[in-house]
């Protein structure tokens, strides 16, 4: 009885054969094709008929002999149009040029919002000179100039006070910073900011001239598939002061910012830009190096380590000879 009542239910089932061709996935009996597995699982069958308890006997492959049952073979075979997309050809690898190639000045695209805030600072800077001239007193709370103290003028007593510092400049190198003076490398740029000084002296509460304070400044720097982007938060740059020349492989840059605040660095670059390609955005609260990659490849980093670039200088060195 339940052999009858089996075999009277309807199936619906594929009589062909799964055909798996190009990542496409169907059967041979009908033209549905998809090239998600479980979606290929899920297609619903062409044809109508009993139920069947036992597997299907595998259909035997023909042994083939001759050339005209290759054929017959492969018309019996289910034809797809087929797409080939090519493969772009790999761009040959550009050889590193000379660091000592000529150096150009990247041109300024300067914004309206700087131009506004360099306006306002002009006044209100001539306001302090006026006021500055009128009086040599030192204000409470004034800081300290010397290069990484931290001291503020609290009044008569603190003309009395040592001073401790750094007697030298702020370096940043291959993601490094210290200074030059006392050399205690960290890569954690609040670490390098409270850095003890490795100087005693006075503290210098009055400016002795109008030259420029060398500080250190964040920066960082992110990469598209044919661009170099680095970010230097420096507030109210100076354009007419401001500089930053390249050539292939080597950047120089030379801020001033915020009045009588400067910052330079040199970087050996890891890759190979288009000089002629590149330029620098400034505004009110940032400079932006935008350079144009040379090849189009993934930078590792930044700056290209120092034992490669010893390397490449040598290579350099071998093929002059």
């Amino acid at each position: 009885h339940k052999k009858r009542l089996f075999r009277k239910v309807s199936c619906t089932y594929h009589p062909g054969v799964p055909v798996f061709h190009d990542a496409l996935k169907g059967w041979s009996c009908c033209k549905r094709r998809t090239t998600d597995f479980s979606d290929f699982l899920s297609i619903a069958g062409c044809t109508k008929g009993f139920h069947n308890s036992e597997k299907p006997p595998e259909p035997v492959k023909p042994e083939v002999k001759t050339t005209s049952e290759r054929k017959e073979l492969a018309d019996l075979k289910p034809k797809f149009e087929e797409h080939i997309i090519q493969a772009p050809k790999p761009v040959e690898a550009i050889q590193r040029p000379s660091p000592d190639e000529p150096m150009i000045y990247l041109p300024l695209k300067v914004s309206a919002s700087l131009k506004q805030a360099l306006d306002k600072l002009k006044l209100s800077s001539e306001n302090e000179i006026k006021k500055e001239e009128d009086s040599d007193e030192i204000k409470v709370g004034t800081p300290c100039k010397n290069g990484g103290c931290t001291k503020v003028f609290e009044g008569p007593d603190s003309m009395e006070e040592e001073c401790t510092y750094h007697s030298g400049v702020p370096i940043f190198h291959e993601g490094m910073k210290y200074w030059s003076c006392c050399k205690r490398k960290t890569s954690d740029f609040n670490t390098f900011l409270s850095q003890q000084g490795c100087t005693r002296g006075t503290h210098v509460w009055i400016k002795k001239d109008a030259g420029k304070k060398v500080v250190p400044c964040r920066h960082d720097w992110h990469q598209t598939g044919g661009e170099v982007t680095i970010s230097i938060y420096a507030k109210n740059s100076v354009p007419e002061l401001s500089r930053v020349e390249a050539n292939s492989t080597v950047l120089n840059i030379h801020i001033v910012f915020e009045g009588d605040k400067e910052f330079n660095q040199t970087l050996s670059l890891w890759g190979v830009i288009d000089v002629r390609r590149s330029y620098v955005t400034m505004t009110a609260t940032k400079i932006e190096l935008i350079m144009r990659k040379a090849e189009p490849m993934l930078w590792a980093g930044l700056e290209l380590p120092a034992s490669k670039l010893q390397q490449k200088q040598q290579q350099g060195i071998a093929e002059q000879a």
